[in-house]
Order: structure tokens, then sequence, then C-alpha cells
């Protein structure tokens, strides 16, 4: 199994879902509670992607997106939050997360979309 992503969320259901659906492709993600273990673990795996529960309690975005890039190069950043949060789902796409969606579009789209996000590059 191939770990190719962390998910930076406190629900630990919710993690293992996104874990289920990643080891169903053969893949792996690593979970995080915190924006510095997220960035550490992105780093140490080499991480094709980082899925970010936008609420996660302390996190700004800004610095972490930064944290997250190695040699100028940066992961594929998903950010996912409650629809009815307008103001951080924005917020999120402004300071430079390459996809933004309420939780729900997340959570419909992690089977069709998650082995992308987390794929290897072809050769």
């Amino acid at each position: 199994m191939t770990t190719s992503g962390v998910i930076l969320c406190d629900d630990l259901i919710f993690v293992s879902k996104v874990q289920g659906v990643a080891r169903a492709h053969g893949l792996a993600v690593v979970p995080a509670k915190t924006a510095d273990a997220a960035a550490t673990h992105a780093k140490a795996i080499a991480a094709k992607a980082v899925l970010i529960d936008l609420h996660t309690a302390g996190l700004e975005l800004p610095p972490f997106l930064a944290a997250l890039t190695v040699d100028g190069v940066r992961p594929f950043v998903v950010g996912f939050g409650s629809h009815v949060d307008v103001k951080s789902l924005k917020a999120a796409r402004s300071a430079g997360c390459d996809l933004v969606m309420p939780r729900s579009q997340f959570v419909a789209s992690l089977e069709a979309d998650l082995p992308k996000w987390l794929a290897p590059p072809a050769e």
C-alpha cells in the first residue's frame, strides 16, 4: 500500500471513512490532528495530496500552505468544510487551496476523486 496523502481532521470516524476509501484503491492516508503534524507528515512521506478540514482548531491557512512547500513544490491541497460557512470556503480559495468544497460534496466525490488526488504522477 502506497502512503500518498495526509488528512488534517480531528473527527476520527470521518478520517476512518477517508482511509477506507483510500485503502480500497491500494493507497493510504496518514491522519493528523494539528497543522504542524500534518505538515511534518506531508514532508516525511512526500505527500501527493493533503486533505484539510477547514474547521480544524488553530488552522491558519497561508502559513500552513507555505509549510507544505518543499523546494518550490507543494502537494495538491483539498479543503473541505461546512456548506453554511461560506466565509471559510472563500478564505481557503483565496489562501491557495487547489480545490475547496463543502464537506457533503467532498464525501460524495471521495470514491471517484480520492484516487486521482493521491495517485503518483504518471511517468
